[in-house]
């Protein structure tokens, strides 16, 4: 298979990008790797040439700061333009950017095309509970606004990537609101309810904020505004919490000693809790796998969001997706 990546997009693009990017090649042999960028600039990361490793060369970057839209439109030899006309063109399978979130979903409606039948795609991630299954959750953010028949959607699209992506049997479908009870939440968490209800999806209800990282469901929709400021959320509490862990075993000689001790439980605590463990964020509903990896992705989470990308086309999810929302809808 074919991966398109841009080598020039996120905080610490393009070392951590090619360093994950190398990660990757020495554990997946079955995956080659196109990397759009500044090719001096990709260069001075990459030791030796390596046959699964493409480079191309774009003189353009898509900043952070750009107009979404604009960028994708006016900015056509950028490393992320080229990377998703690369995937709409038949060239890759799948890409994956660590750059300006809106030009990516922008980008990736403009040039890859939505799946026929889906109305709205989401942005979706698997997010950390405390067992250390993690969860998917969508909308992340890529519609504030949701329809009844948005969210159902993102249901049958997150049982599918829950299956073939995270290798679980039936997963169960939760649906985010103010409290577990059936009436309980406003006029479209009411009919979305009804409607996973009538479904065939194993929904298990309603769930809770405050419950999410207990596992109470293996995949949990919402609509793009409230799933956005739920992730910023996990995102602060989890940063927040290992600094004040630290501030602690840092006050004195003695807690000095007890980190000392504890040392490999508190790495693997903030594993536990880091979602780019998990790979990137996967904007579901288009024509062809796009991941989006954190903007301060390290090497490690690069080579994660690589991985992700690299299962979904191994597992056909984009063509599994569409057969079942047109199965849907002619029903």
């Amino acid at each position: 298979m074919k991966l398109a990546i841009d080598g020039m997009g996120g905080d610490h693009a393009p070392q951590s990008v090619v360093e994950g990017v190398l990660l990757a090649l020495n554990d997946f042999p079955n995956v080659e790797i196109q990397l759009y960028g500044k090719e001096q600039e990709l260069k001075k990361y990459i030791p030796s040439s390596h046959e699964r490793l493409e480079i191309v060369h774009c003189e353009e970057v898509v900043e952070g700061e750009d107009d979404p839209a604009r960028a994708v439109r006016r900015k056509k030899d950028s490393s992320m333009t080229r990377m998703l006309e690369a995937v709409s063109e038949g060239r890759a399978n799948a890409c994956l950017s660590a750059g300006n979130t809106g030009a990516l979903m922008a980008g990736g409606l403009f040039k890859v095309g939505r799946i026929e039948g889906v109305f709205r795609p989401a942005l979706s991630t698997t997010l950390p509970t405390i067992d250390g299954k993690g969860f998917l959750m969508l909308d992340l953010g890529a519609n504030s606004e949701a329809k009844p028949e948005n969210l159902l959607q993102y249901a049958i699209m997150g049982d599918i990537y829950a299956k073939k992506v995270r290798g679980i049997d039936n997963p169960r479908i939760g649906l985010l609101n103010i409290g577990t009870e059936e009436k309980k939440g406003n006029e479209l968490t009411k009919s979305v309810y009804q409607l996973l209800s009538d479904s065939n999806l194993n929904f298990v209800g309603n769930v809770e904020a405050r419950d999410l990282l207990q596992n109470v469901a293996d995949v949990v929709v919402t609509d793009g505004f409230t799933g956005n400021m739920v992730l910023k959320s996990i995102e602060g509490t989890a940063g927040a919490m290992m600094s004040m862990l630290k501030e602690v075993f840092m006050a004195s000689g003695k807690t000095k000693i007890g980190a000392l001790l504890v040392k490999s439980e508190l790495k693997g605590l903030k594993t536990k809790l880091d979602y780019s463990e998990h790979g990137g964020a996967a904007l579901f509903g288009l024509q062809a796998p796009v991941v989006k990896a954190h903007g301060s992705s390290n090497a490690r989470a690069i080579y994660n969001a690589i991985r992700q990308a690299s299962i979904m086309v191994e597992h056909d999810v984009t063509k599994i997706m569409t057969t079942t929302i047109a199965d849907s809808q002619s029903k």
